[in-house]
């Protein structure tokens, strides 16, 4: 099972949450971006349609697959360097 972490860190005057080194939106506080980063966190865990998908790869090819609406990843949140 995937696993997808969120990590509320101190970004840009602010507070953000990160997923694979790519930044939410900024928040005034930490208990903003974490509880934004826990809604997100949430809706990762809803299981959806199983549909067929097409995305490109990392060698410009593109791809055709079934994602299956119930393969949800498992979720967590966690502070890097606030309170």
């Amino acid at each position: 099972m995937v696993r997808v972490v969120y990590e509320v860190v101190e970004h840009d005057g602010g507070w953000a949450y990160r997923f694979n080194n790519v930044f939410s939106e900024t928040f005034p506080t930490h208990a903003a971006a974490r509880a934004a980063a826990e809604r997100a966190a949430a809706e990762q865990r809803v299981p959806g349609r199983t549909e067929a998908i097409q995305y490109e790869d990392r060698d410009g090819r593109w791809r055709e697959e079934t994602a299956k609406g119930d393969d949800r990843p498992s979720t967590e949140v966690v502070d890097r360097n606030g309170t």
